[in-house]
């Protein structure tokens, strides 16, 4: 995948790639990358994709900033 390769490393990208039954995203910033694969540092932990089961790869931009107090709003 060409935009995998050519990216700045810490862009935050989402990369939808092949998995046993079906296909999964992995969503964060591309951390490390070689010859045939890169790194995607998730929510969950490092998520290692093979170049070659990529299916879908772009730039996502930054995760929204939660305002605090993100309960119910109070009862009037």
């Amino acid at each position: 995948m060409k935009l995998l390769r050519e990216v700045p490393l810490g862009t935050r990208v989402v990369v939808r790639h092949r998995i046993e039954g079906g296909f999964t995203d992995a969503l964060g910033n591309l951390v490390a990358r070689d010859d045939v694969s890169c790194t995607i540092e998730t929510r969950r932990g490092p998520v290692v994709v093979a170049f070659d089961a990529v299916a879908l790869a772009k730039p996502v931009p930054p995760p929204p900033v939660r305002k605090p107090g993100g309960g119910p709003p109070p009862a009037l």
